[in-house]
């Protein structure tokens, strides 16, 4: 059996004692790597010129250069990491302009250790990620006339979740919805644990009730 390819990860942000914090959380974690530290945003930068991580964990208030300026610098890059925002401001505004310039996830800076593990395993997987509090907010930001909260929910979905949820409410099976997209098993199931907390219901029956009732068959 082949060695587990570690997800390598910077932390940038310009309190040591919680760039400290972050690292003794993730040390725990087989699959992650913490390969580098910046306090400040022109080190990040500096630090990308002759490494590279998988995952960058950057907060926003840094000095010299925040991390919005951050991300558009790394925008005009092709080989860039998956970044999560660290910040002590959830508002939902600052929320869509850090993803519309290229970050990956978003979590508030009180978040519960156990997020910022799944926070990086989302985003190098390849799916954006919000912290349970900011996911709330983004829900409420999308609000209908009709105060339809499953509409809400279904915004919050990517291309891939929305395939595997139309797949599931046609009842199809883990191996059937494996192979009609080309995914593995494992893939399929990670999709599904993450779609049933996604739209907040039990199990994969309520996952076919909320397509039926969205009309994605």
């Amino acid at each position: 059996m082949g060695k587990l390819k570690k997800i390598k990860v910077h932390i940038a942000d310009d309190h040591k004692v919680l760039i400290d914090g972050i690292n003794a959380v993730l040390k725990t974690e087989e699959q992650i790597e913490v390969v580098g530290c910046s306090l400040n945003g022109e080190q990040v930068l500096q630090w990308y010129k002759e490494n590279n991580s998988d995952v960058l964990i950057l907060d926003i208030n840094m000095p010299k250069l925040d991390g919005i300026a951050v991300l558009k610098e790394f925008q005009k890059q092709d080989n860039r990491p998956s970044i999560v925002i660290l910040s002590s401001y959830d508002d939902v505004k600052l929320v869509k302009e850090v993803m519309k310039i290229g970050a990956k996830g978003f979590l508030a800076k009180k978040c519960a250790s156990e997020q910022i593990v799944e926070a990086i395993k989302t985003v190098y997987s390849g799916e954006n990620y919000f912290s349970k509090s900011i996911q709330s907010k983004i829900v409420s930001s999308f609000s209908d006339s009709n105060g339809n909260a499953e509409k809400n929910y279904f915004n919050l979905l990517t291309d891939r979740e929305k395939e595997i949820l139309t797949l599931i409410a046609k009842e199809f099976n883990t191996r059937e919805i494996a192979e009609s997209l080309f995914i593995s098993i494992n893939t399929v199931e990670t999709h599904r644990k993450n779609l049933i907390k996604k739209l907040q219901v039990k199990n994969v029956v309520g996952l076919a009730l909320f397509a039926h009732k969205n009309k994605m068959v």
